[in-house]
């Protein structure tokens, strides 16, 4: 293989170039992803389905294309994997169900056709827990992905097989899903780029969350990019834009001179404390952030009680989850919303999203946690709602996990996770760049300077 191998940890943009340019051609790039699934993927698990032989057929029809002399879509003969979440034409397309192991779609979900449109090569699916509710990644029909920096430690979830990949130079980039942290958590913990959309600008049909999942979109659920840059997610982004209907995105530019953002920190809280090693690295990166020019207000918090608030998205998150059959609350809250109990907590959600819009009338961004811990030991016992975690505050409800999260994806705002270092454990760990809605590309830009003047995207270490 005439290739090298570190193209596969290239960030996307410079992969395309590099096809666009006659460097290498697709074929090349994707038999080097073939060769590192069957040299890697066998330990990690990380892609559960491939399609390897349509994959190379389109590679071959690529880089003819490229010799005709016509112009190429900005993916253009990318090889790349898709959370299994989502529906792929003609590619079995699970949820990590067992009612769905034998699914094969017809047509695509629209976030997988706007990337085909552009050129993207779609030779696999990532894995991910039962109807994407855990913040593991396992289920019955793949079984577990592993985090490639610790085996023994989870890659987050739900989209932990995406960020695994992406990590691990298995796949380009990755599209994955959120509605309590599916992106933000295994972006954190496998050391990559991730973007929780504001709520509504992507579309977000195709979304495989029950046994008739993909016809509707569910409240707070959104679908978003994980890569190795903050420049791979611009991209990624403006490609999967929604291009007609209600929710239209209307989006906020992006200043000529990043430093002159105004920054918030929220870094810890009674609420939801965070263990010493992760909030070590989340005050480093602060501290690393004004030495290369901006200053946070560590002081600067919006105007909501965040129990409150995590109370009104834990049931709007749990109501949109309750077709799964297996919402992340649904044993200790005893759910049976009515439509009227939904317009009741609905309400009260846009009190406090008017809360949120006025702190964001002062300052552009804030920083916040996404996980108390590190990545964490596999935990497949019990349920979402029986589990406990061990902690350096001593045993804690598992459920923790998706409080800072959920603050910020029940007001429907955008979050940026960029890669900004290892614990004293070597593990990665990371917080979310919030903004006001519609601000998403604020908080990429923003999050593209927070890892340059961190440690930003590297290999695991080991891997090979």
């Amino acid at each position: 293989m005439d290739i090298k191998e570190e193209v596969a940890f290239w960030p996307l943009i410079k992969q395309a170039e590099a096809i666009r340019s006659g460097e290498f051609g697709s074929r090349e790039l994707l038999e080097l992803y073939i060769h590192r699934h069957e040299k890697i993927n066998p330990e990690l698990n990380a892609i559960v389905t491939t399609n390897h032989g349509n994959a190379r057929i389109e590679a071959d029809k690529a880089d003819a294309f490229l010799k005709s002399g016509k112009k190429p879509g900005p993916l253009h003969g990318i090889p790349t994997t898709v959370k299994d979440a989502l529906e792929t034409e003609d590619l079995l397309s699970t949820g990590g169900a067992v009612e769905l192991k034998n699914n094969v779609p017809k047509k695509d979900a629209p976030v997988v056709g706007s990337i085909k449109e552009a050129g993207a090569i779609v030779f696999g699916k990532t894995n991910l827990p039962r109807w994407s509710g855990d913040i593991q990644s396992y289920n019955d029909i793949f079984g577990t992905t592993v985090n490639p920096w610790n085996r023994d430690r989870v890659p987050g979830g739900s989209s932990g097989g995406a960020a695994a990949a992406v990590s691990a130079g298995l796949t380009s980039f990755e599209i994955g899903t959120d509605i309590g942290g599916s992106i933000r958590f295994p972006a954190s913990f496998c050391g990559t780029f991730g973007h929780k959309p504001s709520f509504g600008i992507v579309p977000s049909t195709g979304y495989i969350d029950h046994t008739l999942g993909g016809t509707t979109e569910a409240d707070v659920n959104v679908i978003g990019p994980i890569a190795r840059s903050a420049e791979d997610l611009e991209l990624l982004l403006k490609l999967m834009l929604r291009k007609n209907g209600p929710l239209l995105p209307s989006l906020t530019s992006v200043p000529e001179k990043i430093t002159s953002i105004r920054i918030g920190a929220w870094l810890d809280d009674p609420f939801c404390s965070i263990d010493s090693k992760p909030l070590a690295v989340l005050h480093k990166a602060i501290e690393n952030i004004e030495a290369a020019g901006i200053s946070v207000d560590q002081e600067a918090r919006p105007d909501i009680d965040p129990e409150e608030a995590f109370s009104i998205g834990m049931w709007l998150v749990s109501a949109a989850m309750l077709q799964s059959a297996h919402p992340p609350d649904l044993e200790s809250a005893n759910l049976e919303p009515r439509h009227r109990d939904w317009l009741d907590y609905h309400r009260r959600r846009e009190a406090i999203r008017l809360k949120w819009a006025e702190f964001f009338s002062r300052y552009d961004a804030i920083i916040m946690p996404i996980s108390p811990v590190s990545p964490f030991p596999h935990d497949h016992s019990g349920t979402f709602a029986s589990r406990t975690l061990t902690s350096d505050k001593g045993e804690r409800p598992y459920l923790d996990l998706v409080k800072w999260p959920i603050l910020t994806g029940m007001a429907y705002l955008p979050s940026t996770t960029p890669p900004i270092g290892l614990d004293s454990d070597g593990l990665p760990v990371s917080f979310q760049v919030v903004g006001p809605y519609g601000s998403d590309f604020v908080t990429i830009r923003l999050a593209r300077f927070i890892a340059e003047a961190n440690r930003g995207y590297t290999p695991p270490l080991g891997l090979d």
